[in-house]
């Protein structure tokens, strides 16, 4: 973030506001702060560069791999069947480690576990293709994270993390999606922060990016030191923000500016 960008961001969050969380009615899509002709992106597959990686994943699903020689089809069968509504249902609670794991660590997971395959490197092509070609089969599917008890101090651990403030900036996500959404930010949209899209085109990045790497970027962006990939904390925030957008409708794979 440019020094005017920071300038700009200490001035909007200089005073706090009530804190209070925003009612689930008033709850919005980043989609809806969008202009028009990148909600056009978005509502056609043949313009929506996600579709690339989508295509990609599509192979991978049926492409046998590891020790074992086996294919996700193999014991999955027909994604859109068999995956359809999954993704809305993650980050979920995995008995064997005794904590959550978001829908990267269950596909890498199953790779290693089932297919005896290498594990796929955070952000690497292949495993955004085969999260977004997964996550797909769930588009239009309302969110609704686990209701195992168990996830229950994992939610409230990601909240924390939420509401902390933190880095240089001494600021926290709740501070911009929360206190000052539908406000704009060195003339971008400030959005409620709803993870219902990912992983997502950034125009931004001109590439497929996962939640993990948009939350390292916002931690960055408040001079606060990233969590690296896959740590506990950053699943936990994943878990938290999907309880936080409960019911509204998964949009993978998304565009966003």
């Amino acid at each position: 973030m440019r020094l005017a960008g920071l300038v700009a961001l200490s001035a909007l969050l200089a005073a706090d506001a009530a804190g209070a969380e925003i009612p689930q009615a008033e709850r919005r899509s980043g989609y809806s702060f969008m202009a028009p002709d990148t909600r056009a992106m978005q509502d056609d597959d043949t313009t929506n560069p996600a579709m690339l990686w989508v295509l990609d994943g599509e192979k991978l699903w049926a492409r046998k791999t590891g020790v074992t020689n086996k294919a996700c089809a193999d014991c999955h069968q027909d994604a859109r069947a068999s995956m359809k509504g999954v993704a809305a249902h993650y980050p979920a609670f995995d008995k064997a480690l005794g904590r959550p794991v978001d829908l990267e660590q269950r596909i890498n997971l199953c790779r290693a576990t089932h297919q005896q395959a290498t594990p796929l490197p955070y952000e690497s092509r292949e495993l955004l293709a085969l999260t977004a070609f997964v996550a797909q089969q769930s588009r239009g599917a309302a969110i609704e994270p686990g209701s195992d008890p168990q996830l229950a101090p994992f939610v409230a651990k990601g909240r924390e993390l939420f509401m902390q403030r933190q880095g240089q900036l001494n600021l926290g996500c709740t501070n911009c999606h929360d206190e000052n959404w539908d406000k704009r930010l060195a003339g971008s949209a400030i959005t409620q922060g709803h993870p219902t899209g990912y992983p997502l085109y950034r125009l931004e990045w001109q590439s497929l990016g996962s939640l993990q790497r948009r939350l390292r970027a916002c931690m960055t962006g408040i001079r606060a030191q990233a969590y690296d990939y896959g740590a506990p904390e950053l699943v936990e925030l994943e878990l938290y923000l999907m309880s936080r957008a409960k019911g509204m409708p998964l949009e993978a794979p998304a565009i966003r500016p």
